[in-house]
């Protein structure tokens, strides 16, 4: 029991990714605040993980794109329980999908300030109530989009590479206070993220899930796709002890997605050196 009567707040707990986290914390006893803009999922869920773990999940409503929101959040996980030990900025969704010829300056806005501002001011409200704390830690959401384009829509791009720095400069702001902050870039996680902004009907969102899972599990190395719980399992370690020696850094956790190109690690898909020594091979006098 890494986190027996430590306190955790979790943002964008009501589902996906930030469910799994609060999950995992809930079963080794820590009591986990769950915020979220889902009113009715998130208090299910609240419910459902401490019958299920015998956890105490505290669920709150919470809007991060309103910093007084996030402020409240904290203050109230303070007040109850006398502190915070570990914070975790995992609200997001996949932001505004158009690309930089075509975005509208409020899309970009609405998308910084989901994806980005919440995590500045998700640190900023907790920092008073983690000072005092043995072993405080902030764990940042980020993404494998933040290393380049290719893997999301642009803006969420950008943002989420803004969450590498601040963890990297908030972990420098920080370590005064023996407050250390490191991140998770997730790869190809089977959640609704990728569903969520479409209008579809039930049957065909089931279709829809159905299809990103069976892609996801020959997009990388790992021949599976990435479930929440991956993540889960990365965050709880660098709240840990186990990770004290670390502050900002960073753990990809992408089934080696990002290796390369699929000729690098599918012997079925030659690369460009395989496929020109054949030609010289075949060129050649048996």
């Amino acid at each position: 029991m890494r986190f027996s009567g430590k306190t955790v707040v979790v943002t964008g707990g009501a589902s996906g990714i930030g469910a799994a986290i609060v999950r995992l914390f809930a079963c080794e006893q820590a009591v986990v605040y769950a915020a979220d803009i889902d009113a009715d999922g998130g208090a299910a869920m609240a419910a459902e993980t401490a019958d299920e773990t015998g956890g105490d999940v505290r669920f709150q409503l919470c809007d991060v794109t309103d910093p007084d929101a996030i402020r409240q959040l904290m203050d109230r996980a303070a007040q109850e329980t006398g502190g915070i030990d570990t914070v975790v900025n995992n609200a997001g969704a996949g932001g505004a999908r158009a690309s930089i010829a075509e975005i509208e300056p409020e899309e970009w806005d609405r998308t910084m300030d989901l994806l980005l501002r919440s995590v500045a001011f998700g640190i900023r409200y907790a920092v008073p109530h983690m000072k005092d704390r043995s072993g405080a830690s902030v764990v940042n959401i980020s993404s494998v989009a933040a290393i380049g384009p290719g893997y999301s829509p642009t803006a969420y791009a950008v943002a989420k590479a803004g969450v590498l720095n601040l963890t990297r400069c908030a972990a420098t702001d920080l370590a005064q206070f023996a407050i250390r902050v490191n991140a998770v870039q997730p790869g190809f996680i089977n959640t609704n993220i990728f569903t969520a902004p479409l209008e579809m009907d039930a049957a065909t969102e089931v279709q829809a899930k159905a299809a990103i899972a069976h892609v996801s599990s020959g997009a990388q190395p790992v021949a599976r796709g990435g479930q929440p719980s991956d993540i889960a399992d990365a965050v709880a370690f660098l709240a840990s002890d186990a990770a004290a020696f670390m502050t900002g850094a960073s753990l990809v956790v992408d089934g080696g997605l990002t290796l390369g190109p699929r000729q690098s690690w599918d012997p079925a898909q030659p690369g460009i050196t395989a496929t020109l020594e054949a030609m010289v091979k075949a060129q050649q006098p048996a």
